[in-house]
């Protein structure tokens, strides 16, 4: 019987086999559909199994983390060091980063983690240059900075590497919900007209992936590609933008050709070495991760509105309690909010309330 790597490489063959016009799409879209899924089984395989050998351990810290992501030798570890209090360590013989090198970057009262990634090369989602274990560590990103320099600008080999891992760059879930039900096979329920995929074959692919009776309603107009990373459950959807490195080793006009090969996404050019552009780039990553200020009252005293605790968008009551001290969730009683996110002022709320920019806060907790 063939293993599922030899599957695999099989459909795959058969992909790149069949021409693909509007004839052969509903074929390609159920072998795209196999192969996923075979890749998803494989992947909870390897999980099952156990990791063998070195992996990379990475402690999260601070308000949010992101990393350098991008080739061997680009000048990763120099932006690191110039922006961090980090010493990367360095193998002089291949001028490469050995390990996962964390470092905090100070800024405008957030305290960001930014990981130094060994440089990834082509092959890394199938475990080619240790690239699972650094594909391990992206997905768990809040920001991912794609790091080139103007003499290698190939961002879409580290997308497709990316991609292949089931990170989505930039991108969000699909509007879609499934039920199982007892009888009467696959129901497809679109809210919407769709006119990237029919019907018959949204059917078959949820029937891929081993749904016999289900209603499923799709409430955009999503391609096969994103019903089948609904499907698979394990697709992590993180912002990116591009960092171009060693810009003073160019003319403006290089430059500019450069910036018109990467139309389409947000570039900010620096030279780590050279240190130029890096408040810039502090201040893109500050804005991409989404920060809110929350200035904390203590009970009965004034509210502290010199030094606000600042945190990611979307952050809740309870999310509070955890970094004030791991016992307040636990002993939480109630929370009394002022600003954006209270009905009114002074609002009583639960540990699941949502806080908005510059609210005001004071929680209780039992004594």
């Amino acid at each position: 019987m063939a293993t599922i790597e030899e599957q695999i490489k099989e459909i795959q063959d058969e992909i790149d086999r069949t021409q693909k016009n509007k004839a052969t799409m509903h074929h390609l879209g159920k072998l795209k559909a196999k192969i996923s899924k075979l890749r998803d089984d494989a992947e909870k395989r390897r999980s099952s199994g156990g990791a063998t050998g070195r992996s990379y351990a990475v402690k999260k810290s601070g308000n949010a983390t992101v990393g350098l992501v991008g080739f061997p030798s680009v000048g990763k570890s120099t932006l690191l060091i110039k922006i961090t209090e980090a010493k990367s360590e360095v193998a002089a013989y291949e001028f490469t980063t050995l390990d996962v090198i964390p470092g905090v970057l100070d800024y405008r009262g957030a305290k960001i983690q930014v990981l130094d990634m060994p440089g990834m090369v082509k092959g890394a989602a199938t475990g080619r240059g240790r690239g699972r274990e650094i594909l391990s560590v992206i997905r768990g990103l809040d920001l991912i900075l794609l790091f080139l320099d103007v003499n290698n600008i190939h961002w879409e080999v580290l997308e497709k590497e990316l991609y292949a891992a089931g990170v989505r760059l930039n991108g969000r879930p699909p509007d879609i919900n499934l039920s199982k039900r007892n009888r009467g096979g696959i129901e497809i329920h679109p809210t919407l007209e769709l006119t990237k995929i029919d019907i018959e074959l949204a059917a078959d692919i949820v029937r891929e992936y081993g749904y016999i009776n289900a209603d499923v309603v799709i409430r955009e107009d999503v391609t096969e590609d994103q019903l089948i990373d609904f499907l698979s459950g394990n697709r992590v959807y993180i912002p990116a933008f591009i960092i171009l490195n060693k810009i003073d080793m160019t003319d403006s006009a290089h430059l500019t050709k450069l910036k018109r090969r990467l139309k389409g996404w947000k570039v900010v050019p620096i030279s780590a070495d050279g240190e130029i552009g890096l408040d810039e780039l502090k201040e893109e990553i500050y804005n991409t991760l989404e920060f809110i200020s929350v200035f904390m009252k203590p009970q009965g005293k004034p509210a502290d509105m010199e030094e606000p605790m600042v945190v990611k968008a979307g952050s809740t009551v309870g999310m509070i309690c955890d970094i004030i001290h791991r016992d307040f969730r636990r002993r939480f009683r109630y929370a009394t909010v002022w600003g954006r996110s209270a009905k009114f002022p002074g609002q009583t709320v639960s540990i699941e309330h949502e806080l908005a920019d510059g609210d005001v806060l004071t929680i209780v907790v039992k004594r």
